[in-house]
């Protein structure tokens, strides 16, 4: 006879798989873990007691799902019942006899908005955004101002002309850098490392930071992080809040967009590369992606800018009245 485990042990278990054998990122397995801790305190509130596994079947969930559309969109249910099946699927590969209650069920349809792409002259004018005072002048003495604008140019480069992850990004040592083959150790979901190649702008850049570097401390101790790539301005490692609130602020700055994040200009830097013929293979591997169908989004994306950029602006696009004069 098969000794039942509880829903919340079995929980335990797929999240210990997920950050140990799978190498799933802490964002992912944090998201997983709260999916299914709703769904945990979903049954026990009909139950009245904390569930066994086996009483999770596929007439709770449908009642769950029922239960999150009050409060919650398309988008967030489809993310919760991709949480819940990983998780069944996880339980049927250990013991194959056991029925997966999550089969079957409907993803619900996701209306997917165009993500937020900029044009080659706007991203160009987000780049020169963090420009230090005196450019293309005499270099003027550095203090901890213009160093943390020499950071914020690199973060930038790094973000469009590396297409790194914010979260990619807010990892990086300060080794990650090969210059003299012009690449990048890049450290991505799965814990997967991958070679990046580097642009000119990027590797000056990159040069001159490391440069002011060294301003970036604490300013009564002198500590700072010392395997940590960007730093703040206390000498501590850049964290993913942070460096969203400065891309933010530079694309208000270079571009007026007051909504540009960290993976609008990696979405960016896919669509310009597409768009300048690069093969859709060699996008996959500059970005990480395990499947290529992530990567075919792009191809759909540039379409849809295609058609978007025609009905703006081509006279024909749009059907007129004929001119009965």
């Amino acid at each position: 006879m098969r000794r039942e485990i509880g829903l919340a042990h079995a929980t335990r278990r797929f999240v210990a798989h997920l950050s140990g054998e799978r190498r799933a990122s802490e964002h992912t397995v944090t998201a997983y873990e709260r999916d299914l801790r709703q769904l945990h305190a979903f049954v026990e509130q009909r139950l009245g007691r904390a569930p066994a596994l086996h009483e999770v079947d596929k007439l709770v969930l449908r009642g769950w799902l029922a239960e999150l559309t009050r409060a919650h969109g398309t988008s967030t249910i489809a993310r919760k019942l991709a949480s819940v099946r990983a998780f069944f699927k996880y339980l049927s590969r250990d013991e194959p006899s056991r029925e997966n209650p999550a089969e079957g069920l409907a993803t619900p349809r996701v209306r997917r908005l165009l993500p937020l792409v900029l044009s080659t002259d706007a991203a160009a004018n987000v780049m020169a955004a963090p420009v230090p005072r005196g450019a293309g002048g005499p270099r003027p003495p550095l203090d901890a101002g213009q160093a943390l604008l020499l950071r914020d140019r690199l973060i930038l480069e790094l973000l469009y002309g590396c297409g790194l992850r914010v979260h990619e990004l807010a990892g990086l040592e300060k080794d990650a850098f090969a210059l003299d083959v012009g690449s990048l150790a890049v450290l991505g979901k799965g814990r997967k490392e991958r070679r990046v190649p580097i642009g000119r702008a990027c590797q000056a850049a990159h040069d001159e930071y490391l440069r002011a570097r060294p301003l970036l401390c604490h300013p009564k101790t002198g500590a700072q992080d010392a395997r940590a790539l960007l730093l703040g301005r206390l000498g501590r490692r850049l964290g993913i809040r942070q460096i969203q609130n400065l891309v933010k602020r530079h694309g208000l700055v270079g571009a007026g967009r007051s909504d540009l994040h960290p993976h609008a200009l990696r979405h960016t830097c896919a669509t310009h590369m597409l768009e300048g013929g690069a093969d859709i293979r060699v996008i996959q591997e500059f970005l990480g992606h395990q499947s290529l169908s992530t990567t075919q989004r792009y191809t759909h994306l540039s379409i849809e800018r295609l058609l978007r950029v025609y009905d703006e602006s081509h006279p024909l696009a749009v059907a007129r009245p004929r001119d009965r004069r």
